[in-house]
């Protein structure tokens, strides 16, 4: 198999990973009263924001699926945009269609004999992708990748285990406790979202202060996520969220920065309660991601 085809594979992990809106940054209840915060020069932030934003996180975390609409970007190695249905009641499951907009990515892809396009289904223990054809050529006729959370983890450290527990606790409201946690909340106001009035809330979160104390990570592992995020020069994430009179997320933008360049992040959501079905593969068209890593490193020490 050509490194190529591995280096495709390792970067889909990172937009998969992304397309769940659970970068690095995610929610945290923090505790703190609903009458109160604190913002960065001390002051009190008035009761307002906060109480509504209590009010948004209890009602649409009560919801248990919805249709999601999005791109992200990820500097120069990837933009995209996505579709697709997601249940988030027992670890996160639900299909979702995700086109290669730009970046190295869509130009690997493209080298690879792929369009661009393809469709991710995600499960509680893990998620599968389909490559295309281009990859299937390459692999024995498989179209399927399979990917298990807890390899993830292994793999990328830290930070992969941070992810791992990211996606599978993964939730619309998570960007409304990221607010809520950071003590950094702002109303900016009545707009206006595809024909929806809904009323924007804005703040400024630590990715890394907010992301140690949502996750069960030790010491070592906090540690080494910190180095990690400022490798890749993350610090702090803009989140702006919009919602409904009915107190359910509409919106939610986040934006920051990374060596690479702008990390943004904007996602749709709509048809709260909306079915959710979704099938595996059959295990004839899937390959396992390990194993597809086992053959690089074994054609690697054949060819050395």
């Amino acid at each position: 198999m050509r490194t190529s085809t591995v280096r495709r594979v390792c970067l889909s992990v990172t937009a998969v990973a992304a397309l769940t809106s659970v970068a690095a940054c995610s929610g945290s209840d923090s505790g703190k009263s609903a009458d109160r915060g604190t913002d960065k020069a001390g002051g009190v932030v008035k009761a307002d924001p906060i109480a509504a934003l209590r009010s948004v996180e209890k009602k649409t975390g009560g919801e248990r699926s919805a249709k999601i609409e999005g791109t992200t970007q990820m500097g120069a190695v990837m933009s995209m945009k996505q579709t697709g249905t997601v249940d988030w009641s027992d670890g996160l499951s639900g299909t979702m269609e995700i086109t290669y907009t730009g970046g190295t990515m869509a130009d690997t892809m493209k080298q690879s004999g792929g369009d661009g396009t393809m469709q991710a289904r995600y499960f509680k223990d893990g998620y599968v992708a389909n490559m295309g054809e281009g990859f299937s050529k390459q692999v024995g006729g498989k179209h399927w990748i399979s990917y298990r959370y807890a390899d993830l983890a292994k793999m990328a450290g830290a930070s992969g285990e941070a992810m791992k527990q990211q996606i599978q606790n993964t939730t619309p409201e998570q960007g409304v406790k990221s607010l809520l946690a950071s003590g950094d909340v702002k109303k900016v106001g009545a707009e206006d979202v595809r024909g929806v009035q809904t009323t924007h809330y804005s703040g400024t979160v630590d990715v890394a202060a907010l992301t140690g104390k949502n996750s069960e990570l030790d010491a070592a592992q906090l540690k080494q996520l910190k180095e990690q995020l400022d490798a890749a020069g993350i610090t702090t994430e803009q989140v702006d969220i919009w919602v409904d009179a009915n107190d359910l997320l509409v919106k939610k933008v986040e934006r920051g920065q990374m060596k690479t360049g702008e990390f943004n992040s904007t996602v749709y959501y709509s048809d709260y309660g909306t079915k959710v079905s979704v099938e595996r593969p059959a295990a004839a068209d899937t390959v396992d991601f390990t194993e597809l890593l086992k053959q690089q490193q074994g054609a690697a020490g054949t060819a050395s």
